[in-house]
């Protein structure tokens, strides 16, 4: 199995069964997950996704990209709840003896990505 065959079976695992049951043994035991405000470890992340899943019950997700570069996957997806927001979501997966071991994610609500194009300028006062 490919790198990007591993994300696609755990993406679909995860979308298709609406369990984590079935992505946790494509985790490796040392996996780490990573976002710009915290990190988790494999029980951590697992427990926060679990927890995630029946508010996102009905989320739609389309791949825009899958790229693969050696040990790493970028997966670029645009998720719709069914009566909520659009958010866009990179996650950068690195697969080490077949298994995820590290994920990398960054999530930005498409609504407010106009706004996010000039983070770096100073604040009205």
């Amino acid at each position: 199995m490919t790198n990007k065959e591993i994300v696609q079976r755990a993406l679909a695992e995860l979308l298709t069964t609406g369990s984590t049951e079935g992505l946790r043994p494509l985790l490796s035991e040392d996996f780490a997950h990573h976002r710009p405000d915290a990190s988790s470890t494999k029980d951590e992340w697992l427990a926060a996704v679990e927890a995630a899943l029946t508010p996102l019950a009905g989320m739609q997700v389309e791949i825009v990209h899958l790229l693969a570069d050696g040990e790493h996957v970028v997966l670029h997806t645009r998720r719709r709840l069914p009566d909520g927001p659009e958010i866009a979501v990179v996650d950068i997966w690195r697969i080490a003896d077949g298994l995820l071991a590290e994920a990398w994610e960054i999530i930005e609500p498409v609504a407010q990505a106009t706004a996010n194009l000039t983070w770096w300028a100073p604040a009205a006062v």
